[in-house]
């Protein structure tokens, strides 16, 4: 079963993480979710999900994607998750499998490049057009050697020279040719950062600050009326530190 394994790493009494079924593929020629949620774990990294065959085909990115064509990001591929999965931005459970502050980092469609995308993922190259908030244009995964003592796929992230490349960094600012820069640090369905959806949905305040841009928690210190508006009926939020925010 295409979800046997992102179902074996997970407790679902325990998270809210969806536990997903499978859907009927559409038409390839149809518009295809695409999505990526930004998620302090371990390790901050970014999540880049692609629907195909009913689930998100899935790898981890632990430098964020860059717009830049010379930048090559390390992606590394991970289990594939349900279509559910796209919606989920919140907490995921201290000591549970990935456990943290999930955040909908950017979200849209994407287009293959070529009809056949079984084919491509088989060679370990697979173009693709991405149609999302802060994330559009041309891309190429590229299959890669592992890394030395993984199992796991490792793939490279290339951006296309196209009209939306740019040499901004998207996480802190993003490109004017492919989204608002209020956008960028911050969820596309919340208008979040890290550190407010841990506060809302009884997470790691701290844990989830560190993955944040520190000019933007400074804005909040400078101004706290900048921080977006707490949630109704939030959980105990977790901030496992007496040191200042710094």
């Amino acid at each position: 079963m295409p979800l046997k394994e992102y179902r074996k790493k997970r407790r679902f009494d325990v998270t809210a993480e969806p536990p997903g079924k499978i859907v009927t593929p559409p038409d390839w020629r149809k518009k295809l979710a695409y999505v990526i949620q930004k998620h302090r774990a371990t390790a901050l990294h970014y999540d880049l999900r692609l629907e195909w065959k009913g689930v998100m085909l899935s790898w981890a990115v632990p430098k964020a994607p860059s717009l830049d064509p010379n930048v090559k990001r390390l992606a590394m591929q991970v289990e594939d998750h349900p279509i559910e999965y796209n919606k989920f931005e919140g907490i995921i459970p201290a000591g549970e499998y990935g456990g943290g502050t999930v955040m909908i980092w950017d979200k849209g469609t994407w287009t293959p490049q070529t009809p056949n995308v079984d084919a491509a993922l088989e060679k370990g190259e697979l173009k693709l057009t991405l149609h999302g908030k802060k994330l559009g244009g041309s891309w190429v995964l590229v299959r890669t050697r592992p890394r030395p003592g993984s199992s796991k796929p490792a793939w490279l992230l290339i951006k296309h020279r196209d009209e939306c490349a740019s040499t901004q960094d998207v996480t802190e600012r993003g490109a004017s040719s492919v989204t608002s820069c209020v956008l960028a640090p911050r969820s596309v369905v919340s208008n979040r950062l890290l550190v407010e959806i841990a506060r809302d949905e009884g997470g790691d305040m701290r844990k989830a600050a560190d993955g944040d841009p520190p000019a933007e928690l400074q804005k909040i210190l400078d101004d706290p009326s900048l921080a977006a508006p707490p949630k109704k009926g939030r959980k105990q939020s977790v901030w496992h530190s007496k040191m200042a925010l710094a």
